[in-house]
This record gives structure tokens, C-alpha cells and sequence, in this order.
């Protein structure tokens, strides 16, 4: 067992607070700090106490080049609620293993979690062993911004006046804060001016200030070096208080002169002190909740790590079997997924899966399964990882089953989904749909309770469908400040034009009968000048559900993706006009592509089981038919006469 100087790392007092929401390791002397303070006073604690007991055993005290080996094998802690954080030096992860690995002899290994989500150094080194779901996740949305800023106040030696900036260690330091601090009573008025005064002027291990001041401009630790706090009278403290508060809150916007933790401006700002490195600013996507997929939207489970090409599943399996809250992140589908990737790739160097833990479109949840997940992959000797989507089947064996058929026609049925789905897939691809290149349909074993007893209680096959990753930005999750460059808005008109007249033809809508288009699926891939260059649909959920309605009915529906950004365009004629000639030229263009091919277009799926109730060659032969009966340019003009700009359609 290591030791522990302090208290234990998540040991907290009567009131359930933390006892320490720092701590400092050292991996090469077995001992974890945890007394209050900050890390460098808990880095000179540690040596004071060696120091002690080398006095003790009549040896001399350790050298400067001793106390400086200490110091740099350290690594920093960061204790939040129930969880320990590391704070990796990036260029010593060896170090920050060798932390964890200490830290997991009275901390479960679940509790653990790395920081410097920002740095890829870090992500690097963790996700090489398997291991991305100890990632320190960032908040996904408002509420976890809300709950990460009001759990980050902390103190030094007296109250939590400061907000903390895991990534740096610095203490974020508010006009708000400092106003509420003039009221305290004399004596803790005197602690925590001193306590200002000392740590904002130092800087600590990692270059950056103890203490800095909230969006403050011209005012520094200068302000607070001329007076000696414990010198003066109580009413010359007071009138010092005041002044000190009246030039920090004359030095900050007035929108920044109070805490306003539910002012979506003020929460986003000081989000962004809380997670910033001073050299790293947080890009505009991060803060809006929208890029970093895999770090702000997945939820990266246990997997397991690969050694010598042999798969070890990670310790925390074993542990899940009688802890309650470990099956929730064991989720037994990573197992047979990782069993599918390693029979494919004989050369995996990792491999770390995660789920989406909620549907990143706007369309409402339906029925059948809906669990999605995401395999991040890197071969051996290759340039980059890949990125693969994994989404489950929503009608397989199991959903039959439940539905009270016998185990045959379970099966019959999930199968004959299966091939729906695919046949699906192709047909949008004949008809010009943007789709990613590739997909494959995997299965896994999955055992289910309460399951009739058809089953014997054998495990069921679950199907699932793999794809790769598109690396861009859904359309309605664009910002709208891009929108600003008018040859952004042209771009990104003429390929949402394209997409559209493909989307209508192919019957693309939701099990009410709703058009499904331009909500999260239609994926912008912007080139390396900033601007829109592709456009592909990441999935072709809904195609084929109306193939019947005649197109010009549809038109008015299409008209809602430029109503909805006419007001945030330079030019909304010029906008409309661009997304109108791309959906005119690709209606025109499918239609001629079916009728020049249009034997090899009719005999697709000749093959398959045409069936008027429904079946996917009926449902083919009826889109092509609507198509050829369609005249382009009255769907352009009915269309263009639902055009309302700057209102919603």
C-alpha cells in the first residue's frame, strides 16, 4: 500500500464535502499528499517531512538536486466528487502511469480519470492502451457546463472564492467572487487579501499564474502588493477592500462584474478559462458542443488492450461482475464487437470503442433498437487511425421475439430486414445519394433475460451495421457566424441544393410522413480554405418510406433549409438562388441518368420478392416510376414560391 500523507484522495467531512480537492503523487517513493493547500506547498510538506526523518535517523538532510528529483517525479491530482483526476505532464505519461498505478491500490480503478483532454500527447498515450473511457470527459451540453463550473470552486487555505482550471491549475479568480469577499468578517477579510496578494503574484510548476483575474484588463497582483493586510485597522482594511473591489470591477465588462452561472454568455466564457490552456484558445465548435466528436458526445467504455497481438479485456470486467455501477460501463456488445475487429485485423495495434448515448439528429426516438457506438482503430505501420460507426439493427431476432413470433420467423424477419436495409443503401447510391464508402453488416452473441422459452436461454444474434466515420460538421450544427462569408453561404447553398433533389426523390421521411432532411445526417466536409466542399449523408435512414406521394407535393417541404438561414446570409436572393439551380440541375440530371439506363435502372432488383405491401423492389420500382412521370422544372418553381426569407417555413 502506498503512503498516504493526509487524508484519503476522496475522503470527505461531515457536511460531504471534499476534505482536499488536491493531491500530489510520487510514484518512485510510494506516497501520495493530500494535506490541504496547493501542490507546490503539499511538494515542500513532502520534502520537510523527509527531511524529519533523515534528521530522525542521523542522516543529512537531501541535497537541492534531491529535493529538485522529488519534485519533477511528482504528478498533480485533482479530486472532484466521487473521482481522482490526474494531471499528466504531457512529455512524462510514463509518469502519469506509474501515478495511477500507485493510486489504484486504494482508489478504484473506475474513480481514475486523466486530464489534458486538449492535448493530444496525452490522448495519444491513453488511448495506446486501450483506454479512452478514462478520459476525463468535457461537458456535453449546458446543464454539464453548469455542473462542471459550480464543482470547480475552490479555495487555498480558507473559502472557496475561486474557480479551478484543472488543465493549468490556476485559480480563476471573479469580480462577483471578490465583491462577495469584502463582506466577510474582519479576520477572514485579512486571510484571504493576504492569501490574493501572496499566490497571484507566484506562478507555479507548469508556467502558469496561481492566481489570475476574470476577464480583467489592467489590473493585476500589483494592486494588492503595497499594503500589509495584517497592519492595518479595520476600517482602513475596509476602505482598502473597497478600492481594490472598485478598480477590479472597473477593469472588467459590466456583463462579467457578477457570477451568473445561468447567463449562457457568462457560463460559456468562464467555461472556456476553466478548460484553456492560455497558448491552446478553445475553438468556437468546442464551446458550442458540436465538434470533438469523440471527446464531447461519446461516452468511451472499457475495452481492451493488445499486446503482442494477443486481446486482454481490461481488468474492470471482472470487477462489473458484483458492482453495480461498473456493468453500467462494461457493456458486454464492446466484447464481441472487439472479437469481430481482431478476427478481421491480424495487425491492430488498439482499438477503443465508446457509445453515443443519445442521437446527435433532431428527429424524435422511434421504436427498435437505437444504440450506436463508435471504434476508433489503428493499424500497425499506418498513417492515422480509422474511425468506424457502429449502429445496431432496430428490428433483429429479439424485437421479433417480443413482438410474440416463434423463434423461426424471429429470425426470418431480422434477416430479411437485414437485406432491406443494404438493398436500401444501393438504391440510393444508383439514384446519386452522397453516401460513405463503405459499410459491412456484423454480428454478435447477446444474452437477453425473459426471453420465451423458444430461446433455451441460448444467447441471440444481434446485427449491426459498420461504417465509416465522416469527418465534418452536421448542417444544422453549423455556426452560424460562418455563415457571414458570402462564399460560404454560395457553397454550402449549391451542395444543400444537390442533396435535396436526391433526398426527394428517394422518399426520404419519417414513420409520420414528415420529411427527414438537414437534421444531423447531411454532413458538411470543409476543405483546407475553411469553405463548404462536400456534402455527404452520413445515413440514409427513412429513404424509400414515401413512394407514392408525386414530387411536386414534396416541393414545399424543401424550402425550409434556406427560410431557416435567409436572415443569416449577406445575400438571401443569391442563397436561394444557388440552392434552386443545384436542386434543379440534379433532378434533372437523376431523371436523365434513369431514362438513358433505364432497363439497367428497372431490372436492379428484379430479382427480389415484389411485393405491393411494401417490399423494398416494390417501393424501387415506384420511386423510378414517380420519377420518370416528374417534371423538373414545376417542382423548381413550386419550390422557389414557398421561399420566405429570414422567417421560418
Amino acid at each position: 500500500m502506498p503512503r498516504l500523507i493526509g487524508e484519503h484522495p476522496l475522503a470527505k467531512d461531515s457536511s460531504g464535502r471534499l476534505i482536499s480537492r488536491v493531491g500530489t503523487v510520487f510514484p518512485y517513493a510510494d506516497t501520495i499528499v493530500t494535506i490541504p493547500g496547493i501542490h507546490a506547498t503539499q511538494r515542500v510538506a513532502f520534502v520537510e517531512i523527509l527531511n524529519r526523518e533523515h534528521e530522525d535517523a542521523g542522516q543529512p538532510p537531501l541535497s537541492e538536486y534531491e529535493q529538485a528529483l522529488h519534485w519533477d517525479n511528482s504528478v498533480d491530482l485533482v479530486m472532484e466528487g466521487d473521482t481522482v483526476l490526474i494531471r499528466p505532464d504531457p512529455s512524462k505519461m510514463d509518469l502519469a502511469f506509474a501515478a495511477d498505478d500507485l493510486l489504484q491500490k486504494i482508489v478504484p480503478k473506475h474513480k481514475i480519470r486523466f486530464m489534458h483532454v486538449m492535448d493530444h500527447r496525452v490522448r495519444d498515450a491513453i488511448k495506446r492502451r486501450g483506454e479512452n473511457w478514462r478520459i476525463n470527459p468535457l461537458p456535453r451540453g449546458a446543464e454539464e457546463m453548469r455542473q462542471m463550473i459550480l464543482s470547480s470552486r475552490i479555495g487555498i487555505g480558507g473559502q472557496p472564492i475561486y474557480y479551478y482550471n484543472r488543465a493549468t491549475g490556476t485559480r480563476v479568480l471573479t469580480c462577483g467572487s471578490f465583491g462577495a469577499m469584502t463582506g466577510f468578517d474582519e479576520a477572514n477579510l485579512r486571510v484571504h487579501l493576504s492569501e490574493i496578494q501572496d499566490f497571484s503574484g507566484r506562478i507555479n510548476r507548469h508556467g502558469y499564474p496561481e492566481i489570475s483575474f476574470f476577464k480583467a484588463t489592467g489590473f493585476s497582483a500589483a494592486d494588492f502588493a503595497r499594503y500589509d493586510f495584517y497592519a492595518l485597522s479595520s476600517e482602513e482594511l475596509r476602505q482598502v477592500a473597497k478600492q481594490i473591489y472598485e478598480k477590479f470591477a472597473a477593469s472588467v465588462p459590466p456583463e462579467f462584474r457578477h457570477d451568473e452561472i445561468d447567463s449562457p454568455h457568462w457560463r460559456r466564457e468562464m467555461f472556456a478559462s476553466l478548460i484553456s490552456h492560455e497558448e491552446h484558445p478553445v475553438p468556437e465548435e468546442v464551446l458550442l458542443g458540436m465538434s470533438s466528436e469523440f471527446y464531447m458526445q461519446i461516452e468511451w467504455l472499457p475495452g481492451a488492450r493488445i499486446e503482442d497481438g494477443e486481446l486482454i479485456f481490461d481488468t474492470v470486467f471482472e470487477e462489473a461482475e458484483t458492482d453495480e455501477e461498473l456493468r453500467r460501463i462494461c457493456d458486454d456488445k464492446v466484447k464481441g464487437i472487439l472479437f469481430n475487429l481482431i478476427r478481421e485485423f491480424s495487425d491492430l495495434e488498439y482499438v477503443n470503442i465508446g457509445r453515443v448515448p443519445q442521437s446527435l439528429s433532431k428527429r424524435p426516438a422511434a421504436t427498435g433498437r437505437r444504440e450506436v457506438y463508435i471504434a476508433e482503430i489503428m493499424l500497425k505501420g499506418a498513417p492515422r487511425e480509422e474511425v468506424r460507426v457502429i449502429r445496431m439493427v432496430k428490428w433483429g431476432i429479439r424485437e421479433h421475439l417480443e413482438e410474440g413470433k416463434d423463434l423461426l420467423t424471429a429470425i426470418m424477419e431480422a434477416e430479411e430486414y437485414i437485406e432491406y436495409i443494404l438493398d436500401r443503401r444501393l438504391g440510393c447510391r444508383q439514384l446519386g445519394m452522397n453516401l460513405p464508402a463503405r459499410i459491412v453488416a456484423r454480428k454478435i452473441s447477446e444474452c437477453f433475460p425473459n426471453m420465451p422459452a423458444a430461446t433455451n436461454g441460448r444467447p441471440l444474434w444481434a446485427t449491426y451495421i459498420e461504417r465509416d466515420y465522416v469527418p465534418g460538421i452536421a448542417t444544422d450544427k453549423l455556426p452560424r457566424a460562418k455563415f457571414a462569408n458570402p462564399e460560404f453561404a454560395l457553397r454550402f447553398a449549391a451542395l444543400m441544393g444537390k442533396a435535396a433533389a436526391v433526398n426527394m426523390v428517394v422518399g426520404r421521411t419519417s414513420l409520420d410522413g414528415s420529411v427527414v432532411f438537414d437534421d444531423g445526417d447531411e454532413v458538411i466536409i470543409l476543405g483546407s480554405d475553411g469553405l463548404p466542399e462536400d456534402l455527404i449523408i452520413s445515413d440514409p435512414t427513412g429513404t424509400f418510406n414515401d413512394y407514392t406521394s408525386p414530387l411536386l407535393e414534396m416541393a414545399k417541404f424543401y424550402a425550409k433549409p434556406i427560410n431557416d438561414r435567409g436572415a443569416i446570409v449577406p445575400d438571401a436572393m443569391a442563397f436561394a438562388a444557388k440552392y434552386l439551380d443545384a436542386f434543379g440541375r440534379e433532378l434533372s440530371r437523376i431523371q436523365q441518368d434513369y431514362r438513358k439506363r433505364k432497363r439497367g435502372f428497372d431490372n436492379l432488383f428484379r430479382h427480389r420478392r415484389c411485393d405491393p405491401a411494401g417490399s423494398y423492389a416494390y417501393r424501387w420500382q415506384k420511386v423510378l416510376e414517380r420519377l420518370d412521370a416528374t417534371d423538373p422544372d414545376q417542382v423548381v418553381a413550386e419550390l422557389s414560391s414557398h421561399i420566405r426569407f429570414g422567417h421560418e417555413s
